[in-house]
């Protein structure tokens, strides 16, 4: 299975080219099922229900979300009626939505999804994300119920994001990690067969703090006190990802490559 991995699309810049070349990307790399977290979508926080429509219309084939995933209230309602958006799954008890899912996939294939949210740095105590992985990878065995599985770790500390790796090593296709919006260089092939990468970095303006326009987190850092919102930057964008092929007999990881399109940085097609 040929699986497309974007990072965390921010603001206007990051949804223009999501829809200006996702679909072109999954026609030229043979793309069987892509995912694409869309945490900051809508004005740098959160995803409202029009902007997780026009990710999925432009070829995603699930949206995930993280710690921002109800920023816009509308997603409260809109996550219920769409199964294709994902809210982490450790985020609350009673949160709407669901935290996993098995998609089809053509040739009779299946792929589960799931994102957990990290501990480590976060504002928020979330609920153990390792227990609860575990519970969603041993109900869908690689080899069993799916031909592949994808877990995204959404959280801020590299070494927690690595440490879910390795629990997760030869029992998902892929571990990667979203959330700081800086990619990282070690996209590999874990000892025991899972892909991995720590952060995939985002799909928006690199040209910017974080995919935020400049000058106010600047100040923030220099001067110590606010004095404005932050607003994304909306330059030409660069999309940041992962591409995995997996063996559809064992679900295990077969290659492994870091995407960069356009903008700021590149990197040779898979």
């Amino acid at each position: 299975m040929r699986i497309l991995f974007l990072g965390d699309v921010v603001g206007r810049s990051g949804r223009a080219a999501i829809t200006g070349r996702l679909a072109a990307l999954k026609a030229e790399w043979r793309i069987d099922f892509a995912v694409v977290n869309g945490e900051n979508a809508t004005s740098g926080a959160g995803l409202s229900g029009a902007h997780a429509k026009t990710l999925l219309e432009a070829g995603a084939d699930c949206v995930t979300l993280g710690d921002h995933a109800f920023d816009q209230k509308d997603m409260v309602q809109f996550i219920e009626q769409e199964p294709r958006v994902l809210r982490p799954l450790n985020f609350a008890k009673n949160a709407p939505g669901r935290g996993f899912r098995v998609f089809n996939v053509p040739g009779g294939r299946k792929i589960l999804v799931t994102q957990v949210l990290g501990q480590v740095f976060m504002k928020r105590p979330f609920d153990d994300p390792f227990s609860a992985i575990e519970t969603v990878l041993k109900a869908h065995p690689l080899g069993g119920l799916v031909q592949a599985s994808l877990v995204d770790v959404h959280c801020e500390a590299t070494s927690e994001k690595m440490a879910m790796g390795h629990w997760c090593d030869g029992r998902a296709s892929v571990v990667v990690g979203t959330h700081t919006h800086v990619p990282t260089a070690d996209a590999m092939i874990l000892e025991k067969g899972s892909a991995y990468q720590s952060d995939a970095g985002m799909c928006g303006d690199y040209r910017s703090v974080i995919g935020m326009e400049k000058s106010e987190p600047m100040r923030r850092f220099i001067t110590g006190m606010p004095k404005g919102r932050f607003t994304p930057a909306n330059g030409v964008a660069t999309l940041s990802g992962l591409f995995v092929e997996t063996d559809d007999r064992t679900g295990l990881a077969k290659r492994v490559a870091m995407v960069r399109q356009d903008g700021l940085l590149e990197a040779a097609a898979p």
